[in-house]
C-alpha cells in the first residue's frame, strides 16, 4: 500500500455524494489540456493545405453531419493560436496535447511535397508554447487521413504504412528539437471500427469484421515503424518519449457470475486489448484470435477475418511503447450475450457482450457518456495488471454540456470525482504521471458538429471573431492546477 493511502480523508462532492481522495498529487505531476487540429484550426483550404477526410466527408450533400456543419473554420485556431496559448498560460497547465494535420504539412499524403506554410504554423505554435513554459505534447495523426491516400484505400491498404512513417520523419525532423512527448496515434479504435466498420467516422466506409482488422493491422505496423524510425534516428539527439493514445471504457460485469465474468474481460480485450497488446505482448489478445478464427470458418471464409502478424512482425511490435496515453470517458455495465450472431460479420458480433448503462448514472448531453468515476481507476488498474507497470498518461478526460451557460456545475463535479479516482488508482500503485483534459474549448465534435459542447472555455460560434470565454471548469481546473489538489484549494493534505 502506498503510503500515501494513510492521508486520504473523506469529502463528498455536492451532487453525486461519493467520497474524494483529497492526497495532493505529486510535484511533478502534469496538468494539462487537450485539442485536435480538424476539430480547431479551420483555415481548411489555406495556404497549401490538401484535403483530408474530414474535408472530404462534412462538404457531402446531403451532409452526415448531425448539424449539417463543417471544420472549415472552426475555432478559427490557425489564426488566433496566440490567442489559445494566453489561454493555456492562464490555466497554468504544463503540457497541452495538440495533433498536427497531416495534409497541412504533406498535403499530397505522400512526402513529394512538403508544405512550408504549414510547417511554420506549427513551429509557431510550438515557439508559443515554450515561450510560455508549456510543454508540447504532440499527436501525429488524429483521425484526419489524407484524401488522396484514402483514395487508394486508406488504412486498409498496407502502403499507407511507409507513407505514415515517411510523414512522421518530416515531423520528427522539423519539430523533434522542440518537441519531448509524441503520441502517434489518437484512438486507432475509433478510426478503423468507427471509420471502416460501424460508419461512424470517416471516411464512413461500410465494411464491418474485415475493413476494421485491416485498419488495424496496418496502424499497428505503421505505429512501430514511427517508433523504430524514432528509436534509431532521433531519441539520442533528441531525448523525447513516442507513445500512443488508445481510448477505453471501462466494462463491469453485470453479476458475479463466470459467464459475465468472462464476458467482461472478453470485452477488455476487444476494447483495449485489440490495440495494446500487440504493442507491448506482440500479438493480438488470445481470445480474440480464438473468437475471429472460429466464427470465420463457420462463416464460410477460407481464414480468419483477423490478419496475422509474421514471427518478425510480432518481435517488431512488442515493446513500441515509451508510454501508454488512455483516453477515458465512462463505464458500461456487461453481460454475456447468447446470441452468437453467426452471419453477422462485425466486430462488435465477433465480441459477443451485451453492453448497457444504469439508468441511475448522471447523464450528460451526449447519449453514451454517463458519469462513472471509478471506471477510470479500474481500468488503470486492470491495465497495470494485464501489461505491466507502463508509465500512463490521460490524454482525455471530460463530459459534454448544451453550450447555453458558463456556470457548469456538472463539469466541475466530472473532473473532481474523476481526478480522485485517478488519484485513489495512483495510490494504489498504478503508474500514472499527468492529466489532461478534454477540451480547452468548444470545438467542432465530428458528426456531432457543433451540438455537443467539452470545452473549459466557450467559443461563440456565431460569432466572426470566434469569441473564447471562460467556465467555471476552467477557473477550477486552474485551482487544482495551482494546488494539485481536486478540492482546488490549500486543503488538501500533503
Amino acid at each position: 500500500m502506498n503510503k500515501e493511502m494513510w492521508f486520504i480523508c473523506v469529502v463528498f462532492s455536492t451532487s453525486l455524494a461519493t467520497s474524494i481522495n483529497v492526497s495532493k498529487f505529486p510535484k511533478d505531476f502534469m496538468f494539462g489540456t487537450s485539442t485536435a487540429s480538424y476539430q480547431i484550426e479551420g483555415a481548411w483550404n489555406e495556404d497549401g493545405k490538401g484535403e483530408n477526410i474530414w474535408d472530404k466527408v462534412t462538404h457531402r450533400v446531403p451532409s452526415p453531419v448531425i448539424d449539417n456543419s463543417t471544420g472549415d473554420i472552426a475555432c478559427d485556431s490557425y489564426h488566433k493560436y496566440k490567442e489559445d496559448v494566453a489561454m493555456l498560460k492562464y490555466l497554468g497547465v504544463t503540457h497541452y496535447r495538440f495533433s498536427l494535420s497531416w495534409s497541412r504539412i504533406l498535403p499530397t499524403g505522400f512526402n513529394n511535397k512538403i508544405n512550408s506554410l504549414g510547417i511554420a504554423y506549427y513551429k509557431n505554435l510550438i515557439k508559443e508554447l515554450r515561450a510560455n513554459n508549456i510543454e508540447p505534447l504532440v499527436t501525429i495523426f488524429h483521425w484526419d487521413t489524407p484524401q488522396p491516400l484514402e483514395n487508394l484505400g486508406g488504412w486498409t491498404n498496407e502502403l499507407i504504412t511507409d507513407r505514415y512513417a515517411d510523414y512522421a520523419k518530416v515531423v520528427f525532423e522539423n519539430f523533434g528539437d522542440h518537441v519531448k512527448y509524441w503520441l502517434t496515434f489518437n484512438e486507432p479504435k475509433q478510426t478503423c471500427n468507427g471509420g471502416y466498420g460501424n460508419m461512424q467516422r470517416a471516411p464512413l466506409v461500410d465494411s464491418p469484421g474485415i475493413g476494421e482488422y485491416l485498419c488495424t493491422h496496418n496502424v499497428l505496423k505503421a505505429h512501430a515503424k514511427a517508433w523504430h524510425l524514432y528509436d534509431k534516428q532521433f531519441r539520442t539527439t533528441q531525448k523525447g518519449k513516442v507513445g500512443i493514445t488508445m481510448d477505453t471504457v471501462w466494462l463491469e460485469p453485470d453479476t458475479n457470475s463466470s459467464k459475465d465474468v468472462d464476458a467482461s474481460e472478453r470485452g477488455q480485450q476487444f476494447v483495449h486489448g485489440w490495440y495494446a497488446r500487440p504493442l507491448t505482448l506482440g500479438d493480438y489478445p488470445e481470445i480474440m484470435k480464438k473468437v475471429i478464427a472460429e466464427r470465420s470458418t463457420l462463416q464460410g471464409f477460407s481464414q480468419s477475418r483477423l490478419p496475422q502478424f509474421t514471427k518478425d512482425e510480432i518481435t517488431y511490435l512488442k515493446g513500441t511503447l515509451d508510454y501508454l496515453g488512455l483516453n477515458y470517458y465512462t463505464t458500461f455495465m456487461v453481460r454475456d450475450s447468447n446470441d452468437e450472431k453467426i452471419d453477422d460479420i462485425s466486430y462488435e458480433a465477433d465480441a459477443n457482450i451485451n453492453a448497457y448503462q444504469k439508468e441511475e448514472w448522471p447523464k450528460s448531453t451526449t447519449p453514451w457518456l454517463r458519469v462513472v468515476p471509478w471506471g477510470l481507476r479500474k481500468i488503470l488498474n486492470w491495465i497495470k495488471i494485464t501489461y505491466g507497470d507502463i508509465p500512463i498518461l490521460i490524454t482525455e478526460n471530460g463530459v459534454s454540456d448544451d453550450g447555453s451557460s458558463t456556470e457548469d456545475d456538472t463539469r466541475v463535479d466530472y473532473y473532481q470525482q474523476h481526478l480522485s479516482s485517478l488519484k485513489d488508482a495512483m495510490d494504489d500503485g498504478v503508474n500514472v504521471f499527468g492529466f489532461t483534459a478534454w477540451s480547452l474549448m468548444d470545438n467542432y465534435e465530428w458528426l456531432q458538429g457543433y451540438s455537443e459542447h467539452f470545452g473549459l472555455y466557450r467559443v461563440d460560434f456565431s460569432s466572426s471573431n470566434r469569441t473564447r470565454t471562460p467556465k467555471k471548469s476552467a477557473k477550477y481546473l486552474k485551482n487544482v492546477i495551482q494546488y494539485r489538489c481536486v478540492l482546488g484549494n490549500s486543503t488538501c493534505d500533503k
